[in-house]
C-alpha cells in the first residue's frame, strides 16, 4: 500500500511538471513606466531593480528552481499579488489619487520592513535593503508622492483619531 501511495505521488509529481504558469516577462518596456513620467534617480532605480521590479512590474527574473512545479506556480501567484498592489510599469496609467496613495504605501511598507517580503529575501539576498538605503527611498517616494500631489492639487487625507483618544 505504502509503494502504491509512493508511485501515485511520483506520477502526480512528474505530471504537474507540465503545468506551467504563463511568465511575467514583457518584450519591451511599457510607455507607462514610473521613470518615464517622474524623476527616478539611478541609485533608486538600482534598488528597485533589486528589490522591487521582479514582483512589481512586467518583466520578472526566474530564477531556476521556478521551473520546477509547484515552486514556479507559487512564484507566480507572489508576481500577481504583487503587481495587483502596484505596478511600477503601469504606475502612470493610474489615477493621480491611486499614484499619491501607492507612493504613500511604498514608503510606509519600506519603512516598516514590510517590503520587500521576508520569503522574497530568503532568496534573494540582495533586495534586503539598509538604514541608509530604506531612508533614501522614502525620501524619493515621499518628494514624489508630495510631487504628485501638488501637481493635481490632491487634499491628503485627514487622519481620523483613534476612539477614546482625544
Amino acid at each position: 500500500m505504502a509503494k502504491r501511495i509512493f508511485l501515485i505521488v511520483i506520477a502526480v509529481l512528474v505530471i504537474i511538471q507540465f503545468i506551467r504558469p504563463t511568465r511575467n516577462i514583457s518584450t519591451s518596456e511599457s510607455s507607462n513606466a514610473i521613470a518615464k513620467h517622474y524623476q527616478v534617480p539611478d541609485t533608486i532605480n538600482n534598488m528597485m531593480k533589486v528589490a522591487c521590479n521582479d514582483c512589481h512590474t512586467n518583466n520578472t527574473r526566474y530564477p531556476w528552481y521556478t521551473n520546477i512545479q509547484p515552486v514556479g506556480w507559487w512564484m507566480q501567484w507572489h508576481v500577481n499579488e504583487g503587481k495587483k498592489h502596484v505596478n511600477y510599469e503601469e504606475f502612470a496609467s493610474y489615477a493621480p489619487k491611486k499614484q499619491y496613495k501607492k507612493m504613500e504605501e511604498t514608503a510606509e511598507l519600506v519603512k516598516k520592513d514590510e517590503m520587500p517580503l521576508n520569503s522574497y529575501l530568503w532568496i534573494h539576498h540582495d533586495a534586503k535593503l539598509t538604514a541608509a538605503q530604506k531612508d533614501l527611498f522614502n525620501n524619493w517616494a515621499t518628494q514624489l508622492q508630495e510631487k504628485i500631489r501638488k501637481d493635481n492639487n490632491i487634499q491628503p487625507d485627514e487622519k481620523k483619531e483613534p476612539v477614546g483618544e482625544r
